[in-house]
């Protein structure tokens, strides 16, 4: 069916953002500079700013006569809702269940790399728990750290590392025998863990061409130092300064274009974010994963790095036409996680939350947040992000902290150090 459009004769575009966490926030205020945003469902913080359809519902999105979809998180995408929404006619960012499948199985992911000559590290996968522990345990013999990831998606949790042998037990059978993430682990891979910087590119892909946006380093682990478990991201930063000269490239040329290319081999049509998770090793990288949305928290820092032309690359993609540039700003960003004290474990829900006056250059993107008696409360494990602006990334870092102090609810928590090293 062909594509429907209402945007003609100067008309702003109208984009629904699908999704209620902070990415979507961020990529609703930022489309908002040049389209008129309404967000399903949203959360009580963003529908304080956009129209909101209130909770998802493909028959109401397809009447809505909206320019294009953006879909945020990764499980509609895996479920085959830019598939089904396609199929009626609208314009949608976001691969189809079969592309999707880079994100929503591990195991399908490492083979698509191994068929593109994608550099990463060496694993295996398993669906039993005493042979995965056997291999484990004879990989740690050799000095080497592993990773075990669930091949499912996990919401950004399914990944332990390990380093003895204790860890590596209980990091399988809780996945494996205890189930602790449900489905996520009916396969698991265990592979080597490299070692070097981590960084996010987040790569808008279409039927012509790419465009990939500013690069991000993401801090996953829940404490200060890198320590404690792995989480959904506690803060991120972005800074034309990061990484060094020729980085993007050699991604791009290694990690990115390959996989595009063995997608269009395999006619799997891809019109959405390639998400690499990179791993720089002695200079080369390595990818860590696919993912098929953005990123968040990165997402609450490479908006503000972008200038004009967001909404129509991205309507550009859904359409099928080639992408065209987008502006990209000179200053750099820092975002910080506030998080609800026990997050990633158990933590408790509905704690008033306050914003008073924020500094110059800083945005409150809300994530895990309710309403209740007219005023906002806590109402997930990352409950919101500040993102901060500035000319360096020092300057940056000491105006989103000195933001946090803006922000106050009980069991307030938060990393110290993101973007200090």
């Amino acid at each position: 069916m062909p594509l429907r459009y209402s945007h003609h004769n100067g008309e702003r575009m109208r984009i629904l953002v699908v999704g209620s966490g902070g990415r979507e926030h961020a990529l609703a205020w930022k489309l908002s500079q040049e389209a008129e945003v309404v967000v399903s469902p949203g959360n009580a913080l963003s529908r304080r700013v956009f129209a909101s359809l209130g909770p998802f519902n493909e028959e109401v999105v397809v009447s809505g006569g909206f320019d294009l979809v953006v879909v945020g998180p990764e499980d509609p995408l895996i479920d085959g809702l830019a598939d089904r929404l396609r199929a009626q006619g609208v314009a949608v960012f976001g691969p189809g269940a079969a592309g999707a499948q880079l994100e929503g199985s591990k195991a399908f992911s490492k083979e698509m790399m191994a068929r593109s000559g994608v550099r990463t590290a060496a694993h295996r996968t398993f669906t039993e728990f005493e042979p995965a522990l056997a291999y484990g345990l004879a990989q740690l013999e050799q000095g080497e750290g592993l990773a075990v990831k669930a091949s499912g998606n996990a919401l950004g949790k399914g990944v332990i590392l390990c380093r003895t042998p204790d860890e590596l037990q209980d990091a399988l059978h809780g996945m494996m025998v205890e189930r602790v993430l449900g489905t996520a682990a009916d396969e698991v891979v265990i592979e080597q863990m490299l070692r070097g910087y981590e960084l996010s590119l987040m790569t808008l892909v279409g039927d012509h061409n790419m465009v990939s946006l500013p690069i991000a380093r993401d801090y996953k682990r829940a404490l200060d130092g890198d320590r404690g478990p792995n989480t959904g991201g506690m803060g991120t930063f972005s800074t034309p300064d990061w990484p060094e000269a020729g980085v993007l490239g050699q991604v791009e040329a290694d990690l990115v274009a390959p996989m595009i290319a063995q997608l269009q081999r395999d006619g799997i049509p891809f019109r959405g974010t390639l998400f690499t998770g990179v791993m720089m090793q002695d200079g080369v990288p390595y990818c860590l994963e696919y993912n098929v949305r953005f990123g968040d928290p990165e997402t609450q820092s490479f908006v503000r790095r972008l200038g004009k032309g967001f909404a129509a690359a991205l309507l550009a993609a859904a359409a099928g036409d080639p992408i065209p540039p987008i502006e990209t700003l000179d200053h750099a960003v820092v975002s910080v996680v506030l998080a609800s004290e026990g997050y990633p474990g158990a933590y408790s829900k509905g704690h008033p939350i306050q914003i008073g006056d924020l500094p110059e250059g800083v945005e409150v993107f809300g994530a895990g947040i309710g309403a209740r008696d007219g005023g906002l409360v806590t109402n997930g494990g990352r409950v919101l992000a500040v993102s901060a602006v500035a000319p360096t990334l020092a300057d940056a870092r000491a105006r989103a902290y000195a933001a946090t102090e803006s922000v106050d609810f009980e069991g307030k928590t938060l990393r110290t150090d993101i973007a200090a090293n």
